[in-house]
């Protein structure tokens, strides 16, 4: 499994890019360990929309797929400011396409992110589990 060395990860296997940025804005998606975890993903909820705060560890949507039902956690805190629509109408796409196409949504940070595993850290603890 290849894992982007230029992104950040949580281990509840989402995934962090532009930590850093000039912006403040990071996008978010679940990793593709998690998304072959799951099978293939039928629906997808968010419980927060643009505008509204997300806040570091905490659920903040659900993942659906044909074996089971997963929270999708805030890896960050601060405000969503976009939400992917096509991965809403059309979940599969997180399955063909995790790290790109299948971005879940962005969030400009409030404040400096925590406790996210750099690429290396982030597939120790696969191998772990």
């Amino acid at each position: 499994m290849s894992v982007p060395e230029q992104l950040r990860y949580t281990e509840e296997h989402e995934w962090v890019a532009g930590v850093g940025d000039e912006s403040g804005i990071v996008t978010v998606g679940i990793t593709q360990h998690a998304a072959d975890a799951l099978g293939e993903i039928v629906f997808l909820e968010l419980q927060s929309g643009e505008g509204d705060t997300v806040t570091s560890g905490e659920p903040c949507g659900e993942v659906e797929s044909t074996k089971s039902v997963s929270d999708l956690y805030a890896p960050v805190s601060g405000e969503i400011t976009a939400i992917n629509s096509a991965v809403i109408d059309e979940p599969k796409v997180i399955n063909d396409d995790p790290y790109g196409e299948g971005w879940i949504f962005k969030v400009r940070v409030a404040d400096e992110p925590g406790d996210l595993l750099d690429a290396e850290a982030y597939n120790k603890l696969v191998e772990e589990a």
